[in-house]
């Protein structure tokens, strides 16, 4: 019979997987990060909705309105064209139109402005605008020589002589003012005024009798 006195015993060895450290559960350092998100996320929609209040006020270009001041008699030049004998007659008028700047910010115009003269769909006259500065929220003169040719109104004489003969004629004019506005001194937007106007000329007074103006600004 074996004797068991040869047999050792055995030992089961511990296991020597190594636990991964516990995370960082300190309440403290939680709570300032989750502080400072919420202040980030504060400052951000306050810059979010300053912008956007920004941009529906101040940054808001309204359109600039015109208004027809006065109309005068500044010239006739009469004309002989060869070799078609012809005699053409061109009247210069001299325009003074308001425009008022309803903008927290200035309106400076340069080179291109102009004005056409149609009188019954027919085109009779144009006028370029010279350059010039509307203030913020302010009033301003522009003053420009439409010249009137008078040859293509006789393309219509019948009912030019008996609009004349009414003491009225209607007409009316469309002006484009490409300029730009600066907003605080730092925003600076491209703008494009329009105006379209009809007016009724007084031929016994020489000046405009009434009028109806619609006016637009494209950005």
């Amino acid at each position: 019979m074996a004797s068991s006195a040869g047999i050792l015993p055995t030992h089961t060895a511990p296991s020597s997987t190594s636990s991964k450290p516990p995370p960082n559960t300190d309440p403290r350092r939680r709570r300032c990060l989750c502080v400072c998100l919420l202040v980030t996320l504060a400052v951000l929609l306050a810059l979010a909705i300053t912008l956007l209040v920004l941009f529906l006020t101040v940054l808001k270009v309204r359109n600039p309105t015109t208004r027809l001041v006065s109309t005068r008699l500044a010239g006739v030049a009469p004309r002989l064209t060869f070799p078609t004998t012809s005699v053409q007659l061109n009247v210069t008028l001299l325009l003074t139109v308001a425009v008022h700047n309803p903008n927290p910010a200035s309106f400076a115009y340069d080179t291109g402005g102009h004005t056409d003269l149609t009188y019954r769909g027919a085109h009779v006259g144009d006028a370029e605008i010279d350059p010039g500065l509307i203030p913020s929220k302010g009033d301003s003169e522009v003053k420009l020589a439409l010249t009137v040719q008078a040859d293509r109104l006789a393309a219509d004489l019948a009912q030019l002589v008996a609009d004349v003969a009414s003491g009225s004629v209607a007409m009316e004019a469309s002006t484009r003012i490409p300029g730009r506005v600066t907003i605080l001194g730092i925003f600076k937007r491209h703008a494009v005024a329009y105006s379209d106007c009809s007016f009724v000329f007084g031929v016994a007074e020489m000046a405009v009798r009434s009028q109806q103006c619609h006016d637009r600004t494209k950005l």
